[in-house]
């Protein structure tokens, strides 16, 4: 089997459970990390895995642009190219060329595009979206979708979902006909003999606001038929508690026995609500995005480190952090970095965010294995209405 996923503990609906990848075991509820480009920005591979990450996202439209994914085939695989052991996810690229709305036509058989990179024309469908990322080699891919616009009228998100159905089936038909024609050994870079069970397709949620149509949606993705399931289409301009309503809608017609993924999502409070709420897997671009940006997250809540209250603190950014940031730097030298717009400010604060949230979601994972995810979800709570500075929201790329 290319994953297999086992369930060790609940609390509530809330699951702590285990992916077996070709490339490692993922304890679950995890945050993937975002790598659009096979890399996470700022942070070098050896000290992602020091974080602890055992899987990362990265993008195929971005990888179809450049170096194109055929080429990242003749390399080696994604693995390889990007000397990354350990598990990658790999979305469609359904969302990225949705965000082109203004360089995109739509239809039955697929989108035609223009790159944003040179304005090429390219056209991605469901089987040229599965083949380049069966050419990629990641051990979790995505089937293509459409993700509608917000606001969206209903008939719109109607046939945006029925399409994003018929297109799951193209999708599945595509990978099943080709899956061994290339595959990877568990390590960095080793080409092996065809197997036929190195890749894992997830199918796609989609409906829009409706719950009637996220209902549907996933009724039908399950009837198709894949290993694991993603909730797609949101944080696209709805308000946080939307999002929530949405998942909360789509969760229950989701199998109970297979790995269920958020797409694009979200602060700390947020993953942390959505684990609660029975979610296995997240990602999102935030916790590097808002380094960029001097928001850190910290155990006594956000810190926009640009400001100059900070130019005399030598206490640590958290000092209930371990990570090598904390550990070494002030927060008056990392205001100093980013007040001087140095490279190793974007660095340091991404590895910190980072491990925040990384850490956030073991702490998680640990409450549902003991049985007191509500203590810890207070504790998450508190926090938050003790922390008044604003969250920029985003998704892929990074």
């Amino acid at each position: 089997m290319s994953l297999e996923f086992r369930i060790e503990a609940r609390d509530g609906v809330a699951r702590a459970g285990r992916l077996l990848t070709p490339h490692g075991e993922v304890e679950t509820p995890v945050f993937m990390p975002v790598g659009t480009l096979a890399t996470v920005k700022g942070v070098p591979q050896h000290m992602l895995e020091e974080l602890g990450v055992n899987i990362l996202l990265s993008n195929t439209y971005h990888l179809f642009l450049r170096p194109g994914t055929p080429q990242v085939r003749k390399l080696g695989g994604l693995h390889r190219f990007m000397s990354w052991p350990r598990a990658i996810l790999t979305d469609s690229g359904g969302f990225q060329v949705f965000s082109l709305s203004d360089l995109r036509k739509v239809t039955e058989e697929g989108v035609s595009f223009r790159s944003h990179l040179d304005g090429s024309s390219l056209f991605l469908s469901p089987e040229s979206a599965m083949q380049a990322q069966i050419d990629l080699g990641a051990d979790i891919i995505m089937a293509f979708d459409e993700c509608t616009e917000h606001p969206a009228t209903r008939e719109r998100a109607r046939q945006s979902m029925e399409m994003t159905a018929r297109w799951a089936k193209r999708s599945k038909e595509h990978f099943e006909a080709h899956k061994s024609e290339v595959s990877w050994e568990s390590g960095v870079g080793s080409q092996e003999s065809a197997r036929e069970d190195t890749q894992a397709l997830f199918g796609i949620v989609q409906g829009n606001m409706y719950d009637d149509l996220r209902k549907e949606s996933a009724e039908r993705t399950v009837e198709t038929g894949f290993p694991g399931y993603a909730i797609g289409g949101l944080s696209v301009g709805e308000t946080r508690a939307k999002t929530a309503e949405m998942v909360a809608t789509t969760l229950p017609h989701l199998p109970d026995d297979r790995p269920r993924y958020l797409m694009g999502v979200g602060t700390p409070e947020e993953i942390v609500q959505y684990a609660a709420m029975g979610v296995d897997m997240m990602d999102c671009v935030l916790p590097t995005r808002a380094a960029r940006h001097g928001l850190l997250y910290t155990s006594e809540g956000k810190i926009n480190i640009k400001q100059a209250r900070y130019a005399d603190d030598q206490g640590p950014l958290d000092p209930a952090c371990s990570c090598r940031v904390c550990a070494r730097y002030s927060r008056a030298y990392l205001r100093h970095l980013f007040a001087s717009s140095e490279v190793l400010a974007a660095v340091l604060n991404s590895v910190h965010n980072l491990a925040f949230y990384l850490d956030t979601m073991r702490a998680v994972r640990h409450s549902i294995l003991l049985g007191d995810l509500a203590g810890f979800l207070s504790g998450v709570r508190s926090r938050s209405l003790n922390s008044p500075e604003s969250t920029p929201r985003g998704r892929r790329p990074s």
